[in-house]
């Protein structure tokens, strides 16, 4: 699974940026202008209203949960995507869980 969410991560940096990139290019930092490209039609619009969603809920988990470094998480989410915070933050409960298990290993040792 570790792999999967390094992988993940990398990823959801790499190909949402990739476009966001070309779409800056050719239509300039213009926010309005991006914010509209967002709603443009019923696909995008589902999509779009989809990520707010689901990053909503991510940050209610997060902010519920006391998790730490909760500020990185919504940090990246606003400024990568979901696509690279999920990831990151699975794989660091990932770790965190691994660590946990050997802790509790050395202990009854």
């Amino acid at each position: 699974m570790k792999l999967i969410y390094i992988v993940g991560a990398v990823a959801g940096t790499v190909i949402p940026y990739y476009f966001f990139l070309q779409f800056f290019q050719t239509q300039g930092l213009d926010l309005l202008t991006f914010i509209q490209a967002l709603f443009a039609n019923g696909a995008a619009s589902g999509l779009t209203a989809d990520l707010l969603i689901s990053s909503a809920v991510f940050w209610c988990y997060l902010l519920a949960r006391k998790e730490p470094l909760t500020w990185l998480y919504i940090l990246l989410n606003v400024s990568i995507g979901l696509s690279c915070a999920l990831p990151l933050y699975l794989l660091m409960q990932l770790r965190a869980g691994s660590q946990h298990a050997a802790e509790q290993a050395g202990q009854s040792a």
